[in-house]
């Protein structure tokens, strides 16, 4: 079968894969119906994240039509429409029975790797890297999904394809963020970064009750999806002073909640986002904290930042000496997806949670390159690129 794969630093190629096959009696095979960028697929094209190898299959935010099922499984059957959770949890272990599923014991069969690297393994994740397990993305046209009554979800005959695609990944990472950070009613919640994750946190903040939601960045055609398909106020950090904004907005106190959505390459203004990118490109460090370090000067005192990003390693210049002097939680995670997507199908099926507006750009899987390369670049306001295989 065709897939999309990494061939090298920002190389990716379209390239004759084998067929997925079942492995474990737990296995679904899925025939993929659409598949999408996701910004965490940019780090691993720049080579910031280890263990790539030439011809690994991208992807890890898909939904499509279950295939075949192994004979353990028992929630799915042939035919069935589902969205997968990018992350893998076998549903059985302690991390997974706390909900807190991409911390799982056993979905990542390589634990060596992030052992070393942070000190515990989390789960595997699809399409990520060896270190997260080395699983095949789902840019392709089939793909094995492990676990599968506890990472697939059945779609409701109401909820179209396009919408229900964005369960997989950037809304249950949203969910994560705004739930774990504690949003409570009457709240004034800060984001920092318009793409799919950072949309679906401000989504979910303003259903938790925020009382004002604003979201930071600097595209324009960013901003004006927040305003239309979220409602949510917005920031471009090019043309404000963001902390001086946010003040101004909460009484001179600053945001209760200050979630970052951007994440290891993290763009921004001035001497220091200059230093940070000199840093990350000598190796000198491993990730850009540049949203981070604002979220923490903004967030109020008591108040507690939340790192939905995804960040590998090292940063430098850490404002630890404001994290403790102004009393903030400081939280991170990636997404525990299987806790959230019945509620996020449930809204996408009533019409509370609209995903289309992100598909900016659908394309076929041998449009892959290309629509990587529009995605990275942000070429005629890609938002994100969804490949269609059967197209």
């Amino acid at each position: 079968m065709r897939a999309i794969t990494w061939r090298g630093v920002n190389e990716i190629g379209v390239e004759d894969v084998p067929d997925p096959t079942i492995l474990d009696p737990g296995d679904i095979v899925l025939e993929v119906g659409l598949s999408v960028t996701c910004g965490s697929d940019l780090h691993l094209m720049g080579g910031y994240i280890p263990a790539m190898r030439a011809g690994d299959v991208l992807g890890h935010e898909f939904m499509g039509t279950v295939a075949e099922v192994g004979p353990a499984v028992t929630r799915h059957r042939v035919g069935d429409r589902v969205v997968v959770v990018s992350f893998i949890g076998c549903g059985q272990c302690w991390y997974c029975r706390q909900g807190l599923w991409s911390l799982c014991d056993n979905g990542n069969p390589n634990p060596g790797m992030t052992e070393a690297l942070w000190g515990q393994s989390i789960g595997g994740c699809f399409g990520y890297s060896h270190a997260l397990g080395g699983y095949a993305g789902s840019h392709a046209r089939y793909i094995r999904v492990p676990h599968a009554d506890h990472g697939a979800f059945t779609i409701p005959d109401g909820v179209s394809d396009e919408r229900a695609l964005f369960a997989s990944d950037a809304a249950p990472t949203g969910w994560t963020g705004a739930d774990q950070a504690g949003v409570q009613a009457g709240d004034v919640v800060a984001v920092w970064g318009a793409g799919g994750v950072g949309q679906m946190a401000a989504r979910k903040a303003m259903l938790m009750g925020a009382e004002r939601v604003v979201v930071v960045d600097r595209l324009d055609n960013r901003l004006e999806q927040v305003r239309t398909h979220i409602g949510a106020e917005t920031l471009d950090y090019e043309q404000v002073d963001v902390l001086a904004e946010l003040r101004e907005m909460t009484g001179g106190r600053g945001p209760d909640v200050c979630i970052e959505a951007v994440g290891m390459e993290a763009h921004g203004t001035g001497v220091q986002h200059v230093y940070d990118q000199v840093k990350q490109q000598l190796r000198l460090q491993s990730d850009r904290p540049t949203a981070v370090r604002e979220a923490i000067h903004a967030c109020r005192k008591g108040g507690t930042v939340f790192t939905l990003g995804v960040f590998g390693g090292l940063v430098d210049k850490f404002p630890l000496g404001a994290v403790m002097n102004k009393a903030l939680t400081l939280r991170g995670a990636q997404q525990h997806g299987q806790r959230y997507v019945p509620e996020i199908l449930d809204l996408m099926d009533s019409g509370e949670v609209r995903t289309e507006h992100l598909a900016t750009h659908v394309m076929s899987l041998e449009q892959g390159p290309e629509g990587y390369r529009m995605f990275k670049e942000k070429e005629d306001g890609c938002v994100r690129a969804v490949f269609k295989p059967a197209g």
